[in-house]
C-alpha cells in the first residue's frame, strides 16, 4: 500500500509518499503526478516513510526527476535510491 499526500501551495506541489512504491501503486503515483503536473507547479517528491521501491517505481522516480521533479528522501535505503537516480544532485 502507498499513501500519497498532496500539498499544493502557490507555485509548489509536494507529493509525500509513505509505504510501498511497487506494483499498482506505481501507476497511482504516476496518475497523481500527471494531474498535479498539469497545473504547472514545481513538484517535490518526498519519500518519507517508504519501505520498498520496485524496479518500476525506480523508473518512475527517474522519469519524474528528468522532467524536473525534486526528489527528497528519509532513511538510508531511500536516500541511496534517490542519490543513484539524481547522481547526488537535486535532493535533500
Amino acid at each position: 500500500m502507498l499513501k500519497i499526500t498532496i500539498d499544493i501551495a502557490g507555485e509548489r506541489a509536494n507529493l509525500e509518499l509513505e509505504g510501498r512504491l511497487a506494483g499498482p501503486w506505481v501507476q497511482e503515483l504516476r496518475d497523481c503526478w500527471q494531474r498535479v503536473r498539469s497545473d504547472g507547479p514545481q513538484i517535490n517528491v518526498v519519500l518519507k516513510q517508504v519501505t520498498f521501491i520496485d524496479g518500476a517505481g525506480r523508473q518512475l522516480l527517474a522519469e519524474m526527476h528528468r522532467q524536473g521533479a525534486v526528489l527528497a528522501a528519509e532513511g538510508c535505503m531511500t536516500k541511496a535510491i534517490v542519490e543513484a537516480i539524481t547522481g547526488g544532485k537535486n535532493h535533500e
